[in-house]
């Protein structure tokens, strides 16, 4: 059968919308059979069931109406009776649907309006689709782009097959694009939206550096070298922490090239920002010292549970570790995610000092003995009554001045203000009505079950209603600054793994759960432990080869720390 000239064009056309929009070529055509199937209902009536369908090799197009076969006709237009619609087919049974074949006609100006619009928006929301399904896959990757215009200090860029954003906040200080400038960035969040997919770039994205020493190094891009965190300060400064997972070779150096080169490539393009390469190190003490660099740090104090270090720096490196305006020890603790403190040897040693006082005065009134004994236990490292009380009389004894009657005395004066204390807190718990059930939950103590009781916790089932968090607070982090929510149990010193242990218990106990359901938790959470520490082991073997020389000498702007301690 010969083809028209108008099935032709309507082939044609679709191909040519097909390849402008980047789209199928079937859905342009569902989109101009939904169009002429609307013009359509405008002449046969809104109400008709029509459906166009156009064939996609010859370019025929079909017009029917289906009809749904009932018993009793309601609505001529779109049902038919089942007498009448085995006219059209014998086999017809009562709810088939008849199609009727319907004659061709002429578009009117109205129609074919109507018509044009709804192909455009057809094809705009599968140009939309398109786009979106292109991108949202490309999420965590740099693109390149043309600048096509900058509105209120946003940057709309056109990637080719789609426009992106780069908007105010996510440019690098000080940095300004024209139209027609070609732009790198980070893609790092895709949305749809009403007005069509909103593609957001950054350039002060932490991995929009990280990526762009991928394209630099090819040890990263490879694996050999990994890049465990990145922290920036955009257009100022930035801290990375790599490591090596081949002993031959130097992750800081890698990252540095020959002469500075692979460094200064980014350091180009991030319009000069300045970049200490660190040595990552599974042991936080060692990373933390690695990441105050260029300071040189003396002592450090980790306090796990709540992620903060203490750091000693001399008096003279103090501006130093903390940065202008705190970079450094901001970059450090961002990198590493601990709060980071600095102290001063002078600071240190004077608060030192003052705990040694505090102790010793406490010693001195808690266990009725004369300064040079408070003094004595406090300068052996003793820190509390309970740890005089319970440690071996030996130990006591080898304190010089102190013989085995004088442990034993000391000893027995720490048991007696202790059981005392305990008398004191009982009394308590009684006149705050706690029951005496809670003291079955292991873990609990009678300065606890006064805490529960201060805070309206006086049965086991009050324990069991209540959230790790409640017990052992939580931290909050909102930009740059960190806040603690204290716990009910926080002066206690109780971790949240200990506060989850008792909250559990309770539950067993008030048969909320199973205490076999328990149970392989514990040992998930032991094989999780035996596992890390494997990995542990040999990421410090592999760290311990890899880190043995310097990096290799940077070209100006550009910092590179030398290898951990």
């Amino acid at each position: 059968m010969a083809v028209s000239a108008n099935r032709l064009e309507l082939l044609q056309i679709a191909d040519a919308v097909a390849r402008e929009k980047v789209i199928d070529r079937g859905i342009v055509l569902a989109a101009m059979e939904d169009a002429i199937a609307k013009a359509a209902r405008s002449r046969y009536g809104a109400e008709t069931d029509i459906h166009a369908e156009i064939n996609p090799r010859t370019g025929e197009l079909r017009l029917a109406r289906h009809l749904l076969v009932v018993d009793d006709v309601e609505n001529s237009s779109t049902q038919i009776g089942l007498v009448q619609a085995r006219r059209h087919n014998p086999a017809a049974q009562i709810g088939d649907v008849i199609s009727d074949t319907l004659p061709p006609f002429d578009f009117g100006r109205i129609a074919a309006q109507s018509a044009k619009q709804v192909i455009v928006q057809k094809v705009r929301e599968a140009e939309r689709d398109r786009q979106y399904e292109e991108f949202k896959d490309r999420i965590g990757q740099i693109v390149n782009g043309v600048v096509k215009r900058a509105e209120y200090g946003n940057v709309i860029v056109d990637l080719g097959r789609g426009e992106a954003i780069v908007r105010r906040d996510e440019l690098i200080p000080r940095e300004t694009f024209r139209p027609g400038d070609r732009i790198r960035a980070y893609v790092y969040d895709v949305r749809r939206e009403t007005r069509g997919p909103q593609i957001f770039l950054s350039r002060t994205h932490p991995q929009f550096m990280a990526k762009l020493f991928a394209q630099e190094v090819p040890e990263i891009y490879d694996g050999i070298v990994e890049i465990k965190a990145v922290a920036r300060d955009p257009g100022s400064r930035a801290k990375i922490a790599v490591i090596s997972r081949d002993s031959s070779i130097d992750p800081v150096g890698a990252c540095v090239g020959m002469r500075g080169s692979r460094v200064q490539a980014v350091v180009g393009e991030l319009q000069g920002e300045k970049i200490d390469i660190i040595p990552w190190s599974v042991d936080n003490a060692t990373f933390i010292v690695n990441a105050l660099q260029p300071a040189e740090v003396v002592k450090v104090v980790l306090d796990e549970d709540s992620e903060r270090i203490e750091v000693v720096v001399p008096d003279e490196q103090l501006s130093l570790a903390i940065g202008r305006r705190g970079q450094n020890v901001r970059l450090a603790s961002q990198l590493t995610g601990w709060d980071i403190d600095i102290l001063t040897e002078a600071e240190e040693s004077e608060r030192r000092q003052k705990e040694f006082i505090e102790r010793t005065n406490t010693f001195m009134e808690q266990l009725d003995v004369d300064e040079v004994v408070g003094q004595l236990l406090a300068s052996e490292g003793f820190r509390s009554v309970e740890e005089i009380a319970f440690v071996e009389p030996s130990e006591l004894a080898t304190i010089e001045g102190f013989d085995d009657d004088t442990a034993a005395e000391i000893q027995a004066r720490a048991q007696d203000y202790l059981a005392r204390v305990e008398a004191e807190l009982d009394s308590r718990r009684q006149e705050l009505g706690v029951s005496d059930e809670l003291r079955e939950i292991d873990g609990v103590t009678t300065a606890m079950l006064v805490a529960f009781g201060e805070n309206d916790i006086k049965t086991i089932e009050d324990l069991a209603g209540c959230a790790t968090d409640e017990l052992a607070g939580w931290t909050e982090r909102k930009g740059q600054e960190t806040t603690k929510h204290k716990g009910i149990l926080d002066d206690l010193e109780v971790s949240k793994a200990e506060a989850e242990a008792m909250i559990m218990s309770a539950r067993v106990r008030m048969g909320w759960i199973d205490a076999s359901a328990l149970e392989p938790a514990a040992e998930e959470a032991e094989d999780g432990e035996e596992t890390e520490a494997t990995e542990t082991e040999e990421a410090e073997a592999t760290e311990a080869e890899a880190v043995e020389a310097d990096a290799e000498p940077q070209a100006e702007g550009t910092e590179a720390p030398a290898q951990g301690r």
